[in-house]
């Protein structure tokens, strides 16, 4: 019989920062895995702002897409401001069909440089949960873009047509961070705002409904992450974040 080894515990996230941005392909991305570190951090006086590449107007079968485009925008509207966000931003790309390249590092090069944050948060973007669970095409060509965008919005030779009425190269991004990666080494105590998680992820009921889980229950799924990430960080809730630095060198 062999025993399987535990994971490593994760170490406790740089929070010595005041400006956030998080970009991630859907309405939800945020909330099935970061909206309780985002109340943290919000109630910390922290700025957070939300970036949405698309709508999520491919997300549910029964509504097509220019009606869900609307209830999706409204729900993730709603869910950001349960967790003490108040800036959404919707860039209105094709859902479901997100390609990685030049054209969607310079769409959030632009972004990057609008918003001038510190840290960049995005979602997982490895090619899997862990094991055999297949990540979604769009999360990985915006997580991918992320990275590459951050490094771009500083250099002023790289997407220079944007540095026009008083926009400015931005370099000042320090780590990107991407919640629920399976190589996740990075977490954060979110006990005391678990509770303002789960309350984002239900804002999103149409697209919950539409999914047609029988007897699903947003709290139960996202303590089955939570419990074994904050035993992983040494206390009851967590959530985990794989870190990338910016700066040069590192």
């Amino acid at each position: 019989m062999t025993t399987q080894t535990p994971p490593p515990p994760l170490q406790p996230l740089d929070e010595s920062w005041e400006r956030a941005l998080c970009i991630v392909a859907h309405p939800d991305d945020m909330e099935f895995g970061a909206a309780a570190a985002v109340a943290r951090w919000t109630g910390q006086g922290k700025s957070v702002a939300y970036c949405m590449v698309t709508s999520g107007e491919a997300g549910i079968d029964g509504v097509a897409p220019d009606e869900c485009r609307v209830v999706r925008e409204q729900e993730q509207v709603e869910s950001a401001r349960i967790v003490g966000v108040d800036t959404v931003e919707f860039l209105h790309q094709p859902d479901g069909v997100l390609e990685y390249g030049v054209a969607l590092r310079g769409l959030l090069a632009e972004v990057v440089r609008r918003h001038r944050p510190e840290i960049v948060i995005t979602g997982n973007f490895r090619d899997t949960w862990g094991g055999r669970n297949l990540n979604q095409a769009d999360h990985i060509a915006v997580g991918r873009a992320v990275v590459d965008a951050v490094r771009d919005a500083g250099n002023r030779w790289i997407f220079a047509d944007q540095l026009v009425d008083g926009l400015e190269p931005w370099g000042g991004v320090r780590e990107v961070w991407a919640f629920g990666s399976p190589l996740a080494e990075h977490g954060v105590d979110t006990t005391e705002t678990f509770d303002a998680g789960v309350a984002s992820l239900e804002a999103h009921r149409a697209y919950i409904d539409g999914l047609g889980w029988e007897n699903w229950d947003p709290r139960e799924f996202l303590e089955g992450f939570a419990r074994p990430t904050g035993t992983r960080l040494g206390v009851p809730m967590a959530a985990a974040f794989e870190v990338f630095p910016m700066g040069w060198g590192d």
